[in-house]
């Protein structure tokens, strides 16, 4: 019998879903690859700066709701790609959960066009994104 091959949208999505299991804050285990011509430029995960101490170690860092030790999975890629000279123009992301507000505008600034996720983020940021992806042509797909 023939082993099923599976899609690419697939294997990107479980490579987020590997990656996101080496995050250091145990509020939202958050994974992301960002890839280009079916190439993976880098991998992110939700953890602390270089150096500094994790969530999982030192508890969180809370500030208005939210843990601010904590360096969020696609900011944490596209510094990756940035620190090694790799260009992301063009790029696509596979995450799964949507970026919040702040790491959909830096994914934007750094040339990502098409962002794949699983899980929603909180429904304001949600609106908000979805409405400027459409103003900034990046394409936005939940995978089910």
């Amino acid at each position: 019998m023939k082993a099923h091959k599976v899609g690419w949208l697939e294997y990107f999505m479980d490579i987020a879903e590997m990656v996101s299991r080496r995050g250091t804050c145990d509020r939202k285990r958050v994974g992301c690859v960002i890839v280009k011509d079916r190439r993976i430029l880098a991998t992110g995960y939700n953890g602390s700066m270089s150096g500094a101490e994790h969530c999982d170690d030192a508890g969180h860092m809370m500030e208005e709701g939210h843990c601010i030790r904590t360096v969020h999975a696609e900011t944490n890629a596209i510094a990756a790609c940035a620190r090694h000279g790799i260009s992301c123009d063009g790029a696509s992301i596979y995450i799964n959960t949507l970026p919040c507000w702040i790491c959909f505008k830096i994914l934007v600034n750094s040339g990502i066009k098409h962002i794949y996720y699983r899980d929603d983020y909180p429904a304001s940021n949600k609106d908000k994104v979805f409405d400027h992806a459409a103003r900034v042509d990046v394409s936005i797909t939940k995978v089910e």
